[in-house]
């Protein structure tokens, strides 16, 4: 195959498609692809003839031809070094485009010998594919711009939403802190675009410190004022311990006791020693009316037991043989009855009632009696008025002298003679 031959393969072969078009190979044979002319001129062959690449003076026309080869494969393994590292994505494809250019430029007016055809092809070839890594790196660098911009986008949105409506204060700022690492790691966004979702997730953030800021300050302020308010029922708490009022001491401890729930919390450390102070105040009253209650139940069984026998006592008077005796045992049993203390309210109606029953079989019979009574009934009536009279003496004067019991126990005893006056002025009338 004559040279002009080979170098047409070369063109058509660069014109087909595939990943290469030619396979090139070290210049091996120098004299194949140039010669040096008497005068030391170095040419190459080309598809328009030969052409000039230099000039040899310094040795053998072999030697010659073999330093041009030599350029030729520096050429070709410069070209080849691209090929891979484009290939394994190794290179940056502006760089080996640049380069690639260079090359092209060079063999324009070269100055070696060789397959200088299929070098250009090659070059050809591998600028097309620069062209295209650098125009898919231009796309992937602008989707993952796009990306990284999405990306950023969504997590100022997200601190936006937490800088303006949440209230979970830890888990917000964890959160907060979580997309700032993130954030650091999204590369690619455009400076002007980086720096206006900068400025979106910067204000989210200072939005939530100062919500929360001003959310602990207020509690703070509340617990300030949780803390006064609770001393201040600490001290009154402590007040009503000794208090006998029972009814309306209990009643304000269940009062207070909400008022301290609806204080809030103060301190922690105040908040338990308070309430610590606070319940010991109000375990002293209560344990103190307890005690007093159950003595005062005991007392009130025991009198209960004195009144059982005393109406017991009353009803074995049997006034049918001495009226005046019965009537005496009668008012001795009703004196001693006021004497005895309180029972409880659910005994009272029973054991008056009974009482009340023989002090109507006793004013019965002294009715009866008075009945069969001669002309000196109204002696006794003079005498019964006498009697009243004395009772409601004694009456005024305890009451006068603030014994209110004495003068209920007379005030009774004079009523009981204002009926037997009025019965015996009955009586008087009817003779």
């Amino acid at each position: 195959m004559t040279e002009n031959n080979q170098t047409e393969q070369h063109l058509e072969t660069s014109a087909q498609p595939g990943p290469r078009p030619v396979v090139l190979r070290a210049c091996r044979d120098p004299q194949r692809w140039g010669r040096i002319g008497a005068d030391g001129t170095v040419y190459t062959h080309t598809v328009q003839g030969e052409r000039a690449v230099g000039s040899w003076q310094a040795g053998t026309t072999d030697e010659g031809l073999a330093h041009f080869a030599r350029r030729f494969d520096d050429l070709l393994t410069e070209t080849e070094l691209l090929e891979s590292r484009l290939t394994s994505g190794v290179a940056d494809p502006k760089q080996a485009l640049s380069r690639v250019r260079t090359l092209r430029d060079d063999i324009v007016e070269p100055t070696a010998v060789g397959d200088l055809v299929g070098l250009t092809a090659f070059l050809d070839h591998l600028q097309r594919r620069a062209e295209d890594c650098l125009a898919g790196a231009k796309t992937a660098r602008e989707q993952a711009r796009a990306r990284a911009t999405a990306r950023k986008e969504a997590l100022a949105h997200e601190a936006e939403q937490i800088g303006t409506e949440s209230t979970q204060w830890k888990t917000g700022g964890d959160r907060l802190r979580t997309i700032l690492d993130e954030w650091k790691t999204i590369k690619g966004v455009d400076r002007k675009t980086d720096e206006a979702l900068w400025r979106r997730f910067s204000r989210a953030r200072d939005a939530f410190a100062r919500r929360r800021g001003a959310h602990f300050a207020e509690l703070d302020r509340q617990r300030v004022g949780a803390r006064s308010r609770k001393e201040q029922l600490v001290v009154e708490a402590e007040t009503l311990a000794e208090s006998t009022d029972w009814g309306a001491t209990a009643s304000r401890f269940r009062t207070m006791m909400a008022e301290w729930k609806a204080a809030g919390r103060a301190p922690k450390e105040a908040d338990d020693a308070l309430w610590q102070r606070f319940r010991a105040a109000q375990e002293r009253f209560f344990s103190h009316r307890s005690a007093t209650f159950s003595s005062r139940d005991s007392e009130s069984e025991r009198n209960v037991t004195r009144k059982q026998e005393l109406v017991a006592a009353a009803e074995r008077i049997d006034p049918a043989g001495d009226v005046e005796a019965a009537r005496a045992q009668l008012r001795s049993i009703q004196e001693r009855w006021e004497a005895v203390g309180k029972i409880p309210r659910e005994r009272v109606k029973e054991l008056e009632a009974r009482l009340r029953a023989v002090e109507d079989r006793i004013r019965t019979a002294t009715n009866t009696q008075w009945k069969q009574i001669d002309p000196e009934s109204e002696a006794r009536v003079a005498q019964f008025r006498e009697r009243v009279e004395q009772y409601e003496a004694q009456a005024a004067k305890a009451r006068a002298a603030g014994d209110d019991r004495r003068a209920s126990t007379a005030q009774a005893q004079a009523e009981q003679w204002r009926e037997w006056l009025a019965a015996a002025e009955r009586a008087v009338t009817s003779q």
